[in-house]
């Protein structure tokens, strides 16, 4: 589960063996997760978090979407 980045207190993460899947980036924060797409960014699904946690932390994907996909791919090379 590498993290590509802390944020606001918000973790932002993926899963190794998700590479077979289109860019997505799980984020936690106290207990609470979510996974945003990347192609648009838009939310996958959301366990804990308020609606407006939800509309900071895509606020936050969007802003670091370009580093978060470069590292998506760095990361799921291997296994393309």
């Amino acid at each position: 589960m590498p993290t590509v980045l802390r944020s606001r207190g918000y973790r932002f993460f993926f899963f190794s063996l998700e590479g077979s899947e289109p860019p997505h980036v799980h984020v936690e924060k106290a207990g609470d997760h979510a996974k945003f797409w990347l192609n648009p960014v838009s939310l996958a699904r959301s366990r804990g978090f308020l609606s407006r946690h939800l509309a900071e932390i895509r606020r936050l994907v969007e802003e670091h979407r370009a580093f978060i996909l470069e590292r998506w791919h760095e990361h799921f090379a291997d296994q393309a």
